[in-house]
């Protein structure tokens, strides 16, 4: 779908970390692809996580938050900051209080990974070569509301007899809805779904297979099969290609989309949206702030520069320019533009800024 003439509001978070350089590598893109497609974007950015916190005393101020509701979709960086000062008041409960804080605000209930191992980079894969092939795709629905990190959370007792608990809850409706969108999805790829739970354990689990599979039945041309997650954790280091997409609870999803996440070899390749009800989004790589590389101009861009196009795809419904998006990325890697954490020993490598510009340089042709 061209968007000749329209605009768009855009709240952009860069964050911290190498939040701030990815998100610039994405600007350029979406600069060089609104002259390609012919819209315009009214950018508006806000302070999040720690970055906030210099200036606000607080992780995810209001003001952010206006920003965002101001906005038709939400470009996030990265937040956190280094492991040794996570106890400072700077750091403590940064993602909590702003992550998880930002998809209760704006009832993002379903997050989707989606990581292609770009061809000729196979070798990167922490797997034996041949396990995952250049070009497969795997996407990971996660749903995002529901399950133990939003149930209660208690701590009691005295040291050394404290007692913690974490109640993970589910409610009908909250699986209905996940499972709906991940079969709609999965009709534009190979129509197969892999659900995950640990239904011979947990009542949670058994209550989302028994929904899930009821969801099928609305889905005929979709198979779906059911996986413990122990099992299917064990099934994608052994073959990862089996798998297409991949139905999700909240805690399994954080675990797997992960390992899914290191399957082509670097963190920094793995796009990521988080949506609503309404198709408001916020999209942000599925890595992290990478404290120890922020400001030297080495962090890779790719999963920033592919969440934009997930943002074009899923919010603005701009397939067109999403699909040039990804086609120039692939076009970039396959002209050798690599940054360090996608090269060898002694190869040469690109700054964040230039693999942008690759970019750039492939859509412009």
């Amino acid at each position: 779908m061209l968007a000749n003439g329209a605009s768009y509001s855009l709240a952009v978070l860069p964050g911290d970390g190498i939040g701030p350089e990815v998100v610039d590598a994405a600007l350029k893109v979406l600069n060089a692809v609104e002259k390609r497609e012919g819209f315009s974007t009214l950018i508006s950015k806000g302070l999040i996580g720690g970055a906030a916190y210099d200036v606000f005393g607080e992780h995810l101020p209001q003001a952010t938050i206006d920003i965002c509701r101001g906005s038709s979709a939400i470009l996030f960086g990265s937040v956190g900051g280094p492991l040794t000062e996570a106890a400072k008041p700077k750091w403590a409960n940064c993602e909590r209080n702003s992550i998880l804080s930002l998809r209760k605000e704006f009832g993002f209930y379903a997050n989707i990974r989606s990581l292609r191992v770009p061809p000729g980079l196979e070798h990167l894969s922490p797997l034996r070569q041949g396990l995952i092939p250049g070009g497969h795709s795997i996407m990971v629905i996660r749903e995002l509301l529901g399950d133990i990190y939003f149930g209660e959370h208690n701590t009691t007792g005295v040291s050394p007899k404290r007692i913690a608990s974490d109640i993970a809850e589910y409610r009908e409706e909250e699986i209905l809805r996940i499972a709906r969108l991940g079969f709609e999805l999965a009709r534009g790829r190979r129509r197969s779904v892999v659900s995950v739970d640990k239904a011979n354990v947990l009542d949670t689990s058994r209550l989302w297979r028994d929904v899930v599979t009821s969801v099928q039945r609305e889905f005929p041309d979709v198979t779906v099969e059911h996986q413990l997650v122990d099992n299917c954790a064990m099934q994608l280091v052994r073959n990862p290609a089996q798998f297409d997409l991949l139905l999700c609870p909240n805690l399994f999803g954080d675990i797997l989309s992960d390992i899914v996440s290191v399957l082509g070899g670097s963190l920094g390749l793995m796009p990521s949206a988080s949506l609503n009800d309404q198709g408001f989004g916020l999209y942000e790589p599925a890595g992290g702030s990478a404290p120890d590389i922020a400001g030297k101009g080495i962090a890779n861009p790719i999963g920033q520069i592919l969440s934009l196009a997930m943002l074009l795809r899923y919010s603005w419904r701009m397939d067109g320019a999403a699909n040039a998006i990804e086609m120039a990325v692939e076009t970039a890697l396959a002209s050798g533009a690599r940054t360090r954490d996608l090269c060898r020993s002694g190869e040469p490598s690109v700054s964040t800024e230039e693999f942008a510009e690759a970019v750039v340089q492939a859509l412009e042709e």
